[in-house]
């Protein structure tokens, strides 16, 4: 199975660990999740950073915090019918492709596709805007 370039909104499949999670001592996601990729950043060994965002069932307490994904994207990634969103304040980076990239359930392949540009434009100004306001969990998980 071939892995994928990480191209920013590639939504791929990936062991999502949730700072909270990280906070209780956990260094395993506990389940794999479709996350969409923010950046990919090739450092100066020649490695490349990832940082995804997380996409969830799970409704956000504020729904300013969250993206919400349209059911015609969700059908276009073949993502389940159920609502859900891409969380902005939590972030998982590793080194690409990192021990946490998993396979999609029935397919031979690493990612659902992409996110439209104009959703992506979204997430991404969303991000940084929280980021700069220092409300972004970023936990990296191969360090």
């Amino acid at each position: 199975m071939r892995v994928p370039d990480p191209v920013p909104g590639l939504v791929i499949r990936y062991s999502f660990l949730w700072s909270r999670e990280a906070a209780a001592g956990s260094t395993e996601g506990s389940k794999d999740r479709p996350c969409a990729i923010i950046v990919a950043i090739k450092t100066e060994d020649g490695t490349v950073r990832a940082v995804v965002a997380p996409i969830t069932h799970t409704p956000p307490e504020n729904p300013a915090d969250a993206l919400e994904i349209p059911p015609d994207v969700s059908r276009s990634l073949g993502l389940d019918d159920a609502l859900k969103w891409i969380v902005y304040d939590e972030l998982n980076s590793f080194g690409w492709p990192g021990f946490d990239l998993r396979p999609v359930p029935g397919k031979r392949r690493f990612d659902d596709g992409m996110l439209p540009r104009s959703l992506f434009e979204v997430l991404r100004r969303n991000i940084l805007k929280r980021n700069a306001e220092k409300r972004v969990k970023t936990t990296p998980r191969d360090e």
